[in-house]
């Protein structure tokens, strides 16, 4: 038998629009690959996260529509997700639809809710009680979603109801290692059931979250027999032979993207949707000459072609001749559009307003708060007027401590690097250019030690501890969520840690004002961490 699972990329909401995606990817896996059954991701009729669109009355008559569109289209029978309200009950759902069907054949509800880190299914759903089990082909085919792989007893009911496979829907979001957590826990239940696992996810960018594909498939002694392509849509093909116990699995091992490659991928794909489905003609950045705007940019390029792409260099007399020289270089490399405009008279007029308020004050942190939020308002009208998306160019460390301007360099509406840490924008820039063989970001803006330039001599450093310390420590903090007194005997400084720590709890103002970004690591600031605003939490064990 050969199963096809369709990877694809669906648009939250656009219920139609996924089903014509679930109809033509069916037509093609049939046509082409000589597919018997086609499997589409989790939620595949509403994308996912649906969030409150779940809520919505017209949902449930939208989904019945889209269900009988697929069944009058199809030549092949699929698996689909979406979601369904049965008795009054709204589940998360699996169907087998066949050709000619107006609704599922068979219908399984996914039992295993996750309710944690960027998860809230429990706030929309009811889970399921009991396996489904359906014959095809002569082969005895058990359904599970997402979750519920990652558990034993779904996959040990659908064993004990008869399955000689079992097919598992997913709408599993990236970040660092999750590929290989994935294959640990479907090897899992395959070595605990001898039963071969299928594992169907799906591939795109969903405001912060980002989702990979790279569905496989095991054997039932946990084997990775098949692997598909990451970052990408596709259509997978798995041929099963044999009976029981004894089924074999076939099909390409694909290589999965590791390390940099993948953080770099993710984000991408991440670029690529929220300007395309969002319907921006392109995206527009702040071109600094340092190592932050120029990973962005190359970023950019990648994701939306440098036809799409528009860099901006707003020079102050700070501004090193190093950084225009640098920046003005990447921007040609990248063939990029490239203009230069001066913040010094929006600078000047500013200060000649506030003369009067600010008379007889020491120059202070204001005027350099004030550059950047000049750059900010020219960034936002070049959006306003030619209809790209800005991209911010700052950073997780930053973000994380504060060391940002709300309305300045944190004005757009898509961080790119915001779940990204200062040392791996390092690493992650270091393989781009060996990637291309050419520096794409030049060599200068990676060596030099960085700087915001809002004031002489200005570096980093002057504010914040060495990057690779103050990572190591929020990575713990954040990330990690281990208390103050826990880094520090982990062996970090004390004055250090809880500077640090208090100043990643005094900004969480800034970053709920911060532009939505896509998440990469196992902790990202946004539905992943939240603290509340104003607490009287003191820090310490």
């Amino acid at each position: 038998m050969r199963i096809v699972m369709a990877q694809r990329n669906p648009l939250v909401g656009d219920i139609e629009g996924n089903a014509r995606a679930v109809i033509d990817a069916a037509r093609e896996a049939r046509t082409l690959l000589g597919a018997e059954l086609v499997i589409f991701p989790e939620l595949m009729l509403t994308g996912y996260p649906p969030e409150d669109l779940l809520l919505r009355p017209s949902l449930n008559r939208r989904i019945d529509d889209a269900l009988a569109t697929i069944g009058a289209a199809v030549e092949v029978p699929v698996i689909i997700g979406y979601p369904a309200v049965r008795n009054g009950v709204r589940r998360n759902a699996a169907g087998v639809l066949y050709p000619g069907d107006e609704g599922p054949r068979h219908e399984y509800f996914k039992q295993c809710l996750p309710n944690y880190r960027v998860f809230d299914e429990k706030r929309y759903f009811q889970p399921g009680n009991s396996a489904v089990v359906f014959e095809f082909k002569g082969l005895q085919l058990g359904i599970t979603i997402c979750e519920d792989i990652w558990y034993a007893g779904p996959a040990a009911a659908a064993a004990e109801a008869g399955a000689d496979a079992i097919i598992n829907l997913n709408a599993s979001p990236f970040r660092a290692s999750k590929p290989e957590e994935r294959f640990e826990q479907v090897a899992a239940r395959a070595r605990e059931t001898g039963l071969p696992v299928l594992y169907c996810n799906m591939v795109g960018g969903q405001d912060e979250l980002v989702f990979d594909g790279a569905s496989f498939a095991v054997d039932g002694a946990g084997h990775l027999c098949l692997q598909g392509a990451s970052f990408e849509e596709g259509l997978v093909p798995v041929d099963l032979s044999g009976e029981g116990a004894v089924l074999a699995v076939r099909g390409e091992v694909l290589p999965v993207p590791v390390g940099e490659e993948s953080m770099y991928r993710a984000l991408v794909l991440a670029v690529r949707d929220y300007v395309n489905k969002n319907g921006f003609k392109g995206a527009l950045l702040g071109l600094s000459g340092g190592i932050d705007s120029a990973l962005t940019l190359a970023v950019a390029v990648d994701a939306l072609g440098p036809e799409r792409v528009e860099a901006v260099m707003m020079p102050f007399r700070y501004t090193s001749a190093m950084s225009i020289e640098d920046a003005e270089r990447q921007a040609r490399a990248l063939r990029v559009k490239y203009r230069v405009l001066p913040i010094e008279p929006a600078f000047n007029g500013f200060m000649d307003i506030l003369a009067e308020p600010f008379a007889g004050l020491d120059t202070d942190t204001t005027e350099e708060n004030l550059q950047a939020r000049c750059r900010g308002v020219l960034l936002m009208a070049l959006s306003n007027k030619g209809g790209s998306v800005v991209l911010t160019t700052g950073n997780k460390s930053e973000m994380a401590v504060g060391y940002a301007t709300l309305y300045g360099d944190m004005a757009g509406g898509f961080s790119v690097l915001k779940d990204v840490f200062k040392t791996w924008v390092f690493r992650v820039a270091r393989w781009r250019n060996q990637k291309a063989g050419t520096e794409i970001i030049p060599q200068r803006v990676i060596d030099r030690p960085p700087s915001a330039e809002l004031a002489p001599d200005q570096v980093d450093s002057d504010s914040l501890p060495d990057y690779d310390e103050l990572d190591a420590i929020l990575e713990r903090y954040v990330e990690q969520d281990m208390s103050a007194e826990a880094v520090i005997r982990a062996g970090f400084d004390r004055d250090v840690v809880y500077r640090v720590v208090r100043l990643t709890d005094r900004n969480e103002y800034k970053r709920r004002q911060s532009a939505v970004g896509p998440r990469v690591s196992r902790r990202a600031f946004g539905k992943d961490r939240r603290y509340p605003i104003t607490n009287g939490w003191r820090p310490g064990d």
